[in-house]
C-alpha cells in the first residue's frame, strides 16, 4: 500500500460522523502525516471551534486545523476555486501528498493541491451517513456520532429541589420511562447526585473521628462546593457521551448554587461560574407540597423546604433557565415530566442550512 508524507483530509464536519472518522482513520493508515483541516461558514450554528475540538478528540494523532470559508460552493467556476483555494492554502501551506476524500470534487481539489487524489468509500457502503442526515434527524442517526458530539448534542434534564421532594426517585423514573421506548433510547442514562456521594463520605469521616456524629455536626466550608459543582459537570459530560439523546440528571451545578446559600447563607460566585457553563436545556423542579419529609440520615431541612422551592424558582426565573414545577402524587409529577421532555425533543437541534452548493 502507498505510503505519502503529508496526507490532508478537509471537510465541514457539521457535525462529524462515523463516515468523516473512517476517511480520516483510512488517510492516517496510509500517511506518515495527516492534516485534517476543518472549514466552517459563519451561518452555520457548530462553531468552528467546537468542530475542530470535536474531531482533536477523536483524532489524536492528526494535525488538526481549522478555516472560516464563507464561500459558496460551485464546483463548475475557476473563480470560486481559487476562492477557495486561498482559504485553505492559508490554513494548510505546507505541501501536500495526498488528498484523501469520498466527494467528486476530490479530483479537481487535489490537483490544486499538486497532490495525488485518493477516493475513499464514495457510495458510502461502509458508513450510510452524510452530515446532512445527521442535521435532518440526529436521533435517527445517533449510532453513527461519537461521544463528544453526542455529548455537546443530548437533550439534558436536570430535576431539581429541596430537601426529600422526590427528585432522585423522578430523575431514576424518567430514565426508565425513555429506556423502555427501546432502540437508541435504551442507552438513556441518569447522572446521580455527586453531592449526596460527597455527604456521605464527610459524615463517614467525621464519624470515624467522633463515632456517634450525625448530620448535624457535619459543617461544610465554602471552597467544597466548587469542587462538588465541577465532579457533577464532569460526570455528566460523561454520560451524555455514552448515552441517548437525552440524559436525565439529578441536580447540577445550578443547583448547587442554591445549595451553597442553603448551607452557608450567602451565594459563591465560584460555583455560579462553574454553573454558566451552560449545557443543559431543562429543569424540573420538584415541589414541596404533596411529599412527605423522610429523614434518611442526611437530611435536616424539613422546616427549609418552602424557602428552597422557592429560591430555585427564583433564581430559574432570574437566569432564564426554562423550567416546569412538578406538583401532586408521583404519577401525576412523572406525566408531567414526559410532556415536558417531549416537548423539548420535538424541538429539535435547530442546525442552520449550510451555504448552498452548486455542483
Amino acid at each position: 500500500m502507498t505510503a505519502y508524507k503529508h496526507g490532508l483530509v478537509l471537510g465541514k464536519f457539521y457535525p462529524p460522523h462515523a463516515g468523516h472518522h473512517h476517511l480520516v482513520r483510512t488517510a492516517q493508515e496510509r500517511c506518515e502525516r495527516l492534516t485534517v483541516l476543518v472549514c466552517a461558514s459563519s451561518v452555520e450554528s457548530v462553531p468552528l471551534a467546537e468542530r475542530v475540538a470535536w474531531m482533536r478528540a477523536a483524532h489524536p494523532g492528526a494535525d488538526v486545523v481549522g478555516a472560516v470559508d464563507d464561500i459558496p460552493v460551485d464546483i463548475t467556476d475557476p473563480a470560486v476555486w481559487d476562492a477557495h483555494m486561498a482559504v485553505f492554502l492559508e490554513a494548510v501551506p505546507e505541501a501536500v501528498d495526498a488528498v484523501f476524500t469520498s466527494e467528486t470534487y476530490g479530483e479537481e481539489l487535489a490537483r490544486r493541491f499538486g497532490a495525488e487524489a485518493v477516493c475513499v468509500d464514495p457510495d458510502r457502503t461502509a458508513f450510510p451517513v452524510s452530515g446532512t442526515a445527521v442535521r435532518a434527524d440526529p436521533v435517527g442517526h445517533w449510532h453513527f456520532l461519537e461521544a463528544p458530539v453526542r455529548a455537546a448534542l443530548a437533550r439534558r434534564v436536570v430535576v431539581l429541589g429541596a430537601e426529600s421532594t422526590g427528585t432522585t426517585t423522578m430523575a431514576r423514573a424518567l430514565t426508565a420511562h425513555y429506556r423502555a421506548r427501546g432502540g437508541v433510547w435504551e442507552r438513556t442514562r441518569c447522572v446521580p447526585e455527586y453531592g449526596r456521594e460527597y455527604s456521605e463520605r464527610k459524615l463517614a469521616a467525621l464519624r470515624a473521628q467522633r463515632p456517634g456524629a450525625d448530620w448535624p455536626d457535619v459543617v461544610f466550608d465554602t471552597e467544597e462546593f466548587p469542587l462538588i459543582a465541577r465532579r457533577q459537570c464532569e460526570r455528566e459530560d460523561a454520560a451524555a457521551g455514552a448515552g441517548s439523546p437525552v440524559l436525565f440528571c439529578d441536580t447540577d451545578a445550578f443547583a448547587t448554587t442554591v445549595w451553597h446559600e442553603r448551607y452557608l447563607g450567602a451565594p459563591s460566585p465560584e460555583v455560579a461560574r462553574v454553573a454558566a457553563r451552560g449545557g443543559q436545556h431543562l429543569w424540573l423542579l420538584t415541589d414541596h407540597t404533596d411529599v412527605p419529609f423522610e429523614d434518611d440520615g442526611l437530611r435536616d431541612g424539613e422546616h427549609l423546604r418552602p424557602w428552597m422551592t422557592g429560591r430555585f424558582r427564583e433564581e430559574l426565573l432570574r437566569t432564564g433557565r426554562g423550567f416546569v414545577t412538578l406538583r401532586g402524587p408521583h404519577e401525576e409529577r412523572l406525566a408531567t415530566a414526559v410532556t415536558a421532555v417531549d416537548a423539548l425533543l420535538a424541538e429539535g437541534w435547530g442546525f442552520t442550512d449550510p451555504l448552498p452548493e452548486k455542483r
